[in-house]
């Protein structure tokens, strides 16, 4: 977009003033001219506002850089002035210029824009196509308009390079390891991450930042590292809005939209949003075992309606003190209906078909209150933020038998979370080349989960007894303290950081069975180092080298006893003694800029080592060894390691034509117990159940390639395809999936608008095909909703100049301000 509402505002009193102002009546006048490029990457920096200024202060006229970074200001009349360079992110660069005899043409030449932690005056700004930076510890890709008009969240990550989203769940992994953190805006959220990707649509995403290494001043938790997920923010001065409306279809309709709003004036920013997601979901899928000559057939659908509100203000007490607060309000209500059915072909007596309802009201809450105060020196602050979470889930499920004489039953499960999080940050720019950064840090998390059923299960005797009730109560409290000291160099910089983590664990989980309580306390002391180094020695050519220590704390559904989910012949439980699992992780990374500027490209390496590893852990039932039930749990093991390659790049080959382009692969050896039966299943007893520790060595690799053609300047046309290589885990071997999508987008309204049509797997190849030997030979396929069309419409309005108050960003010492979330 290279016209800005705000321009017009701005022009419009620029206008006036060159008729009022005395320095305007001189017939002669003068340009400025210069290019604006990061002083880090050394690229051009498109859309910095640009504005030239009286000496007073008053704004005379302004512009805009273009796509190679290169600006001119004409018709201006005799006099000095002030020109501000401003963009979002970097420091501001102000520098005096006087226009009049002899200097009529002024040629500011190259222009160096500094990244600045404290962030700068804001508007919302959407390039055409998406890019890919690899910064100094983190890769950030930018969301362009190409990418924007995908769907949903969950929808756009598909395409992100090392990220990969499970069809089936919407769970997320990083780097092929689903221990990642999933973050908004730098603040984790009470909603599932699943639930929370689907509900924000993509046109609310200005970038994705994956911080896969991350320093000391960051949560240690996630062995793949944080997915940062920064949402356009909309608080300028007067009234400023967005809405955004999608619909997607194949078998069922999906519909998600959403509205966030805000009205700045004098010392105060209040702001609002709304979103939905309404949607309907079908998936099948079959495993055959031949073994027992068996098959199960599986049918779901899902149905989903999701609310979520966000309301804030900013009060700006003076030019050194802030005070802030938003709440958060999420309500959601699904259903899954399906139908299960293990088909015994040689022995029909064994079959089962089972049908099923499972209902989800869930709400969560989410209050959160900051002050910040800033002290004389430009980026020295002090800042306390208090985040406070409560979520509420109800879920029952109703299970009935169709072909055996199992009895219908139902299970109720009801879930409440809390957690509180409390920040008190420092800091300090010791000098221009030095940073100093300090905090502390309280985190306290509790969840309880009621369980109860009406069904019966046989006990370990053989008996038939009804279900026990189960209680499970968690608590976890985190103590912790961090400081980091960063160093800049004419080609270097170092970052050096440590956290300390003081955590207690206390788990309990009661039964109606007395024999059956269960306890589980841990309490340990931690240290987790960081360090970071970057070079550069010319402006084509960067290289970091980065290393930090992390930790995999278990997931509530990994350590809590009672049963997560069933099938006919599979049951998932947690495993209440799990312990943490701790990374040593080191990468490389380096990045080239390709000739005439025309795009860039990074390639990066890296390697973890791991102790007390978490793995699946896969069990035969004992209490019914010839049914072929599978308990699926988890559990610690040995020390592994696991290691990668990536490389990402954006090339633009014309000007009508840009690439964004990524490989990666990863290997990693994981363990895990898989047992086996050593007598045939129809006679087998619990004797000849033979238990072993099976590591298996997998190498997987992804490819993801995005084309965006321009054809006008508001109407362009996209194709992407994703290939993912055969892979393996303790229990399957995975097929190789791919697909390919394509698009177009048609904007209107000067820019403000744009309407896109999609249409997705358009070969309709989406499947997940997998084989598998342990504990029982099995292959099988699942397919869901990927044939799919969809259309969406973005709109912008309102007009205002500047942004509002700009908030800190949890966890990466960033700023946000009001937005989507």
């Amino acid at each position: 977009m290279k016209r800005l509402l705000f321009l017009c505002a701005l022009l419009l009193t620029i206008s006036i003033n060159a008729h009022t102002d005395p320095k305007t009546k001189s017939d002669k006048t003068g340009s400025i001219t210069g290019k604006v490029l990061d002083a880090t990457l050394n690229e051009p920096l498109p859309y910095v506002n640009i504005i030239l200024k009286n000496t007073d202060g008053t704004t005379i006229t302004g512009t805009i850089t273009l796509e190679d970074g290169t600006f001119e200001l004409d018709k201006i009349a005799e006099g000095s002035f002030i020109i501000s360079i401003q963009y979002i992110g970097y420091k501001t660069e102000s520098k005096n210029v006087t226009i009049g005899k002899g200097s009529y043409k002024i040629d500011l030449g190259i222009i160096l824009l500094k990244e600045s932690a404290e962030g700068l005056d804001e508007v919302t700004v959407i390039a055409e196509t998406s890019t890919i930076q690899q910064k100094v510890d983190r890769k950030v890709i930018t969301i362009g308009k190409d990418l924007a008009a995908i769907g949903s969240a969950s929808e756009l990550m598909v395409g992100i390079p090392s990220v990969s989203v499970d069809a089936q769940t919407g769970e997320i992994s990083l780097r092929g390891n689903q221990n990642v953190r999933v973050m908004v805006d730098g603040k984790l959220s009470n909603i599932p991450t699943a639930q929370l990707l689907k509900q924000i649509p993509s046109t609310a995403i200005k970038s994705i930042e994956l911080i896969t290494n991350p320093s000391a001043k960051y949560n240690p938790e996630g062995m793949s590292g944080i997915i940062n997920i920064v949402l356009h923010k909309n608080t300028m001065i007067g009234f400023n809005g967005n809405f955004n409306v999608g619909l997607t279809h194949e078998i069922e309709a999906k519909f998600n939209s959403s509205l966030d709003m805000n009205y700045r004036n004098g010392k105060f920013n209040l702001y609002g949003s709304y979103s939905n997601n309404i949607s309907k979901n079908r998936n099948r899928g079959n495993i055959f075992r031949p073994e027992n000559n068996s098959e199960q057939f599986f049918k779901f659908l899902d149905k989903r309606q999701s609310h979520l509100f966000k309301v804030g203000v900013d009060f700006y007490l003076d030019d050194k003190n802030t005070i802030s607060f938003f709440t958060t309000q999420n309500t959601s209500d699904s259903s899954t209906e399906g139908q299960t059915e293990a088909l015994f072909y040689d022995n029909p007596t064994f079959n089962q078909s089972q049908i099923f309802l499972a209902e989800s009201d869930n709400e969560s809450s989410q209050y959160n209150f900051d002050y910040k105060h800033d002290f004389s020196e430009d980026g020295h602050n002090i800042e306390l933020e208090i985040d406070y979470n409560v979520f509420e889930d109800v879920t029952p499920a109703d299970f009935r038998f169709l072909l055996d004489s199992n009895e219908d039953y139902k299970d109720f499960n009801n879930t409440d979370r809390s957690s509180t999080t409390i920040n008190l940050d420092y800091v300090n720019p010791l000098s221009e080349t030095t940073k100093l950064e300090l905090g502390l840090q309280a985190r306290l998390f509790n969840s309880d989960i009621a369980y109860a059923s009406t069904g019966k299960t046989l006990n370990e005797e053989g008996i038939l007894r009804p279900t026990p009730s189960n209680d499970f109560d968690y608590t976890r409290d985190i103590y912790s303290a961090y400081g980091t000291f960063s160093k800049k160099f004419e080609k270097w910089t170092y970052q050096i950081g440590l956290r300390a983590e003081s955590v207690k664990e206390d788990a309990l989980a009661l039964s109606s069975e007395a024999a059956s309580t269960q306890t589980f306390v841990n309490d340990y002391f931690e240290l987790y180092p960081s360090a970071f180094f970057t070079y550069t020695p010319s402006e084509k050519n960067s290289y970091q080298l980065s290393y930090s220590r992390r930790v995999d704390r278990p997931g509530i559904g990994q350590v809590n006893p009672i049963k997560e989910w069933s099938t006919p012949l599979i049951s998932s439980f947690g495993n209440i003694d799990l312990r943490p699992q701790f990374t040593n992780s080191f990468e490389a990374n380096y990045t080239r800029t390709l000739k005439d500027k025309k795009g860039s490209i990074t390639g990066g390496v890296f390697y973890r080592i791991i102790s007390d590893e978490i793995n699946r852990a896969l069990f035969i039932d004992r209490t019914d060894v010839n049914s072929g039930r599978i308990i699926l749990t988890h559990d610690n093991f040995d020390d592994t390691s696991a290691y990668g390659i990536e490389l990402s790049s954006n090339y633009k080959p014309t000007k009508w034509w840009s690439i964004n382009s990524s490989f990666d692969l990863y290997s990693q050896t994981q363990k895990g117990i898989a047992e086996n039966l050593t007598a045939p299943i129809e006679t087998a007893t619990i004797d000849d159940i033979e238990t072993n520790i099976d590591e298996v060595d997998n190498v997987a690799w992804n490819f993801r390639m995005f084309n965006n053609f321009k054809v006008t300047k508001t109407l362009s046309f996209t194709a992407f395809g994703f290939y993912r290589g055969k892979n393996k885990n303790l229990q399957f071997n995975m097929e190789p999936m791919y697909f390919v999508n394509v698009g177009a987008r048609v904007g209107f309204a000067e820019g403000k608008g744009t309407v896109s049509l999609n249409y997705n797997d358009i070969f309709d190849t989406m499947e997940f095909a997998f084989k598998g030997k342990k504990p029982f030979v099995q292959n099988g396929a699942f397919n869901w909703e990927s044939n799919t069309w969809n259309v969406s419409l973005s709109y912008r309005f309102g007009g205002g100049k500047y942004r509002a108050k700009s908030r800190k960003r949890r966890d990466n010492n960033e700023k946000s301000g009001g937005g989507f979330l």
